[in-house]
């Protein structure tokens, strides 16, 4: 992308200028960035009321929360005249029953509809739909 930083291998993660991200709406952008780091390992990387950030030890992609008043979650599946969801997140795992009671544990639900055996429909804290699977060539 031009205006993009570039970096040589082995730069440093935190002199980086090439980060990218994706950013979430949240009633209580704190509490959900703790759910996220928690289910993923992830560090909390910035937490403040209107925002927080998480992102993986390595690499620089992250997942931010911004604050939204009033918040209005998605609903899954979509329902006509509903909020409907305008992206989800998806994480790879290797052990799907371990991993949808680990997100269970944290303050995830199971959302009602799965459409699919090797994938799982969850739904974070604030109620955004994410994804944990399997993939079906590597099991």
């Amino acid at each position: 992308m031009r205006g993009r930083a570039s970096h040589e291998p082995g730069t440093p993660r935190a002199s980086r200028r090439d980060w990218w991200g994706v950013v979430l709406e949240a009633p209580d952008p704190s509490a959900l960035a703790r759910f996220y780091s928690q289910l993923l390992g992830w560090e909390i990387g910035k937490d403040e009321p209107d925002g927080a950030v998480v992102a993986p030890p390595e690499g620089v992609g992250y997942v931010a929360f911004q604050l939204s008043d009033p918040y209005v979650p998605p609903v899954w599946p979509a329902r006509e005249g509903a909020q409907r969801i305008t992206m989800h997140l998806d994480f790879e795992v290797v052990d799907l029953p371990a991993s949808v009671a680990h997100a269970l544990e944290l303050g995830a639900r199971e959302a009602g509809d799965q459409p699919q055996e090797n994938v799982r429909v969850m739904l974070d804290p604030a109620g955004h739909p994410f994804c944990l699977y399997l993939d079906e060539e590597q099991s």
